[in-house]
């Protein structure tokens, strides 16, 4: 009862801090005009400020402290206890997001080369590992199980700048990326609050409280009123790493999955199944058109459904509920136990055939 009331707690506090700090932002940034100058690519209209997630880490971790200081002020220790069995881990995913938060700010208020950038989310992914946050098992995806640790550290840090970036680069359209992550973190928080890693959950949790006022600020912010924000690189590659975190964590946590008999492969990544069956499908447009695939574009996903009429809102509304269908669809194949790799089949091939159909009509109505 007590980690329920913490993590509802936790959430509320979330929310409450961000709702306070964001407006600050915005004052500072119209006062400093620190703006996201629109240009041919993007698609937003007037000045807007792009340092919403410089209050992402910040809220989350003085969230975090309040409660576990008011735990044990109050004389419950098992916050405590938690901590100190998950030390490690903690610190070294505490440094990784601290190192992150700073890169994207950097990126947000003067700019960086995005070679840099890879740099830095490898170096991010050297610290999940030393943290003992690494994929020892595929759980049967391509027919593997427990795999070396000279496979599991590459792949890990591989899985580390795949998902940082496809977070990063789904962040076209207003509400998307904060949706889109807020599902995740929102399903993340569930999970590891049913299987009992509760310090996992409250940090999931706490992310799903902080994107709701930003969510709120990005979608219905009047820009006139200097009340629209986006969450910049300092948002998407903190809530990135965040993810990376969680459902790398949750692979890890084979054993807790026993009595639930469902894959932790599933779990960990339906969530994230969108942004990342589209960041591999630009890249791949991007490299059979020979240009350069690290380079910016109008060809994800978003970019189709406005081309066919859709508005920004609906767009975002459709996707968001596409992954959510996804997910609760993965999650219920995955607990009749059908076979891992037919469920992410299947998930591919319909974004797929989705994409083709997508395209076809967007090349129909420019033809009108």
């Amino acid at each position: 009862m007590i980690w329920f009331i913490n993590s509802v707690t936790l959430t509320i506090l979330c929310i409450f801090c961000a709702g306070v700090v964001i407006p600050q932002i915005l004052l500072i940034a119209f006062r400093k005009k620190l703006f996201d100058t629109p240009d041919e690519r993007k698609i937003h209209q007037g000045s807007v400020p792009r340092l919403g997630g410089i209050a992402f880490k910040p809220v989350m971790f003085f969230s975090i402290a309040i409660l576990a200081g008011a735990n044990i002020l109050l004389g419950h220790y098992e916050i405590a206890v938690e901590f100190q069995k998950n030390a490690t881990t903690l610190f070294f995913c505490y440094a990784a997001i601290q190192l992150l938060y700073l890169i994207g700010m950097a990126d947000d208020l003067v700019g960086v080369r995005y070679r840099a950038k890879f740099v830095v989310q490898i170096l991010c992914g050297i610290l999940l590992v030393a943290g003992g946050i690494w994929v020892n098992d595929l759980h049967g995806v391509l027919w593997l199980h427990r795999i070396p640790t000279w496979i599991g550290y590459p792949l890990t840090i591989l899985l580390v700048v795949f998902i940082i970036n496809a977070i990063n680069l789904i962040d076209g359209i207003d509400g998307l990326a904060s949706g889109l992550c807020g599902i995740a973190c929102l399903c993340f928080g569930i999970i590891f609050f049913t299987i009992h890693q509760y310090i996992f959950a409250i940090i999931a949790f706490a992310s799903f409280g902080v994107l709701i006022p930003f969510f709120y600020y990005n979608v219905f912010g009047n820009p006139k009123k200097h009340k629209k924000i986006f969450m910049g690189d300092t948002g998407s590659l903190t809530i990135g790493i965040v993810l990376c975190m969680l459902s790398i964590k949750l692979v890890t946590c084979d054993s807790q999955f026993a009595e639930f008999s469902i894959n932790p492969m599933v779990l960990a990544f339906s969530p994230l199944l969108i942004p990342c069956c589209d960041v591999i499908r630009v890249y791949l447009h991007r490299v059979r058109n020979g240009n350069n695939p690290f380079l910016p574009d109008k060809n994800h996903i978003h970019h189709k459904l406005l081309a066919i009429g859709m508005k920004q809102r609906t767009a975002m509304i459709t996707i968001v509920a596409v992954s959510v269908i996804f997910t609760l669809l993965n999650t219920f194949l995955a607990y009749l136990k059908i076979n891992v790799n037919i469920i992410f089949a299947c998930d591919i091939t319909i974004w797929t055939i989705a994409n083709i159909m997508l395209t076809k009509l967007k090349n129909y109505i420019k033809k009108l």
